[in-house]
């Protein structure tokens, strides 16, 4: 992987603070990101940030601005106007096998958009069975084939050897990005250290019938949800999807590792925020993607998804770790459970530590420990913990929920009413778009599978690692 630039943000970029920053200590203090990091400005900085903007105007404000992107308290405001210079030195690349429909469809929404209109774009054929026809769809394109499947990270990979242009976008053929997306993203290139962006993956047919769709269209694990953010591991958004991706050439370095027959996205995400890059996600660019919503298909794939953890965990190490909880939160839950009154009366006395240890640590020099506010502090991320472990219960380790359910009555009741909260609790949002019983199913069947296909990766590899919990990283102050 090659190594970031050396040159500061550009004078005139500019950042904004993420919703849900708090200011403390009357201004000089910064608490946000994820995970959660208390930042203390020094006193230059402070002059620098009066509000919740800060534009770059020399060397000072672009370390600024650099450290809050990197500690994922702000995020880049976008210009109004795309920069032309950029939108057309792209070379736009679609991996393709037999699907020659949907080709023709993306080919024809990237001619269609002003955009894209004039960038190269190269069609690498990954082994169709019919190769005359997709040449006959791709007229118009430069056209690489490989005669036997090598994978979509392979077929990639050809693509971005063959282009010569500043960034590369990547798109699968089963997508159809919105008119627009790619100057919205081109916006980040701005950023010397941006190695990659991501838009946001929508339904093609949001209407489509059949519980399934309607279940994919809300939840896919394509779509990052509606918020921009800094990607990373360990983060809210610890990698984005490969359908579609808008990447520098000179980060990528030799590209996707083209081992991997899945999660070959996210190892790219954390090779290049591991070497220095920074990764974005940006909702604001749409791509639409036409999801499985065959039931058999559908699982079939969430399982694939899964087996890509073990993959993950020879390169990445504790970087996959299905659940990230501290021994404070672990504590908090585990002890009411399996320890009656005594248990609750346990978790509030670990709760009540958590927060003193907290609030001295954070303390401002000269000042009396938070005590007040550190305990809202823990008792949010003891909230947050447990939504992690009522997943990993449901989704990472449900062969060990139903092993201990067979055996303990206790631990039955416990992982029902688990997996019905969480199932209530993701539904709600979407509770004007999907009754009850559909979404539940969509969630308990995807879990099972995905679960399944990481338990079955991490047999065949011999390699544990992939279930294995890790700890956090201490909210604690940085200057």
């Amino acid at each position: 992987m090659n190594p970031p630039p050396a040159g500061r943000l550009p004078d005139g970029f500019t950042v904004v603070l993420a919703p849900g920053v708090e200011r403390r200590e009357g201004g000089t203090a910064l608490l946000g990101g994820s995970p959660a990091r208390l930042l203390r400005l020094a006193p230059a900085a402070r002059g620098l940030l009066t509000g919740d903007r800060l534009e770059v105007t020399g060397a000072r404000s672009a370390a600024l601005a650099a450290r809050l992107l990197d500690a994922g308290v702000a995020a880049p405001e976008l210009p109004a106007v795309p920069r032309p210079d950029v939108l057309v030195d792209v070379t736009v690349v679609v991996p393709v096998k037999d699907r020659t429909d949907g080709l023709a469809r993306l080919l024809a929404a990237l001619r269609a958009d002003p955009g894209t209109a004039g960038c190269p774009v190269v069609v690498v054929d990954d082994g169709s069975a019919d190769p005359a026809a997709v040449a006959a769809v791709a007229a118009g394109a430069r056209l690489i084939r490989h005669d036997r499947a090598r994978g979509p990270a392979a077929a990639r990979n050809a693509g971005l050897r063959a282009a010569d242009t500043v960034a590369v976008a990547f798109v699968d053929s089963d997508c159809v990005p919105e008119p627009g997306w790619l100057a919205t993203l081109a916006g980040h290139l701005a950023d010397p250290r941006l190695a990659l962006v991501a838009p946001r993956i929508t339904p093609l047919d949001p209407d489509q019938p059949g519980w399934v769709a309607r279940y994919e269209a809300l939840a896919s694990a394509l779509d990052m949800g509606p918020a921009p953010a800094r990607v990373a591991p360990g983060t809210g958004v610890s990698y984005v999807p490969s359908a579609a991706l808008l990447a520098r050439r000179a980060a990528l370095g030799t590209g996707f590792d083209e081992a991997m027959p899945v999660a070959e996205d996210v190892d790219l995400v954390w090779r290049l925020t591991g070497a220095g890059w920074r990764v974005r996600y940006e909702p604001a660019a749409r791509v639409a993607h036409d999801h499985r919503v065959e039931l058999g298909d559908w699982l079939r794939r969430r399982a694939f998804y899964g087996t890509g953890a073990a993959l993950l965990a020879e390169r990445h190490g504790a970087a996959v770790a299905p659940l990230v909880i501290s021994p404070w939160s672990l504590a908090a839950w585990v002890l009411p459970v399996f320890g009656g009154r005594l248990g609750v009366l346990g978790a509030a006395g670990v709760l009540g530590r958590a927060s003193v240890l907290l609030a001295r640590r954070v303390a401002a020099p000269g000042q009396p420990p938070p005590i007040g506010w550190a305990a809202g502090l823990v008792l949010r991320g003891t909230a947050s913990s447990g939504r992690a472990l009522a997943r990993t219960v449901t989704r990472h380790h449900w062969p060990l929920t139903v092993a201990a359910a067979l055996v303990s009555r206790r631990a039955r009741r416990a992982a029902g009413a688990v997996a019905v909260v969480d199932a209530v609790a993701a539904w709600w949002p979407h509770r004007r778009e999907i009754d009850l019983p559909a979404f539940a199913a969509g969630r308990r069947l995807e879990d099972l599978a995905y679960g399944a296909g990481l338990w079955w990766g991490a047999l065949r590899a011999r390699d544990g690692r992939a279930l294995l919990p890790a700890a956090p990283e201490p909210v604690a102050p940085r200057r």
